[in-house]
């Protein structure tokens, strides 16, 4: 299986514990998909509900075409306000492991994302990933990171 693997940093002008908190909460995941891929959280979960390893979540998701797809995730480790991994069970990926890290800065935090994931289908999942899952993947995330400017404002360094 050939695994890919993506980093991603975004500086954010907030403390870190309003960090933790918007990211840990699973429900705040729809706010920054892109609306194209009607991503919906389906597990029974509180708005104040904060993630801990062994959390299940469950959702609908559209990634592609319009398809409607079920994807599971398990939080298997959290070490609060610092990072906490999720893990594919059930969905698209023949791999997804998702780490979020937040660390403290001046002014803020870094929140550092590393992914690594694989496409299932062996060779032709290999092509897709080249032609428009990786493409897609960084679409995501991209938008990710407008979304989050948009919520909490640009990060200036202070001087």
């Amino acid at each position: 299986m050939k695994t890919y693997h993506l980093e991603f940093e975004q500086k954010l002008p907030i403390p870190l514990a309003d960090a933790w908190d918007f990211f840990s909460s699973p429900l705040n995941l729809a706010r920054i998909t892109p609306k194209e891929m009607n991503f919906q959280v389906t597990s029974n979960y509180q708005p104040d509900t904060k993630m801990y390893p062994g959390m299940i979540i469950t959702y609908h998701v559209s990634p592609v075409f319009g398809i409607k797809m079920n994807w599971m995730t398990e939080i298997t480790h959290v070490d609060e306000h610092k990072y906490f991994v999720d893990n594919q069970v059930f969905g698209p990926y023949a791999l997804w492991h998702h780490q979020h890290h937040f660390t403290e800065i001046p002014g803020g935090v870094l929140m550092h994302d590393i992914l690594d994931y694989a496409v299932p289908y062996s060779f032709v999942g290999q092509i897709a990933n080249r032609v428009l899952v990786n493409r897609e993947v960084n679409k995501i995330f991209n938008y990710r990171t407008k979304a989050i400017d948009d919520l909490f404002g640009r990060y200036v360094a202070p001087k």
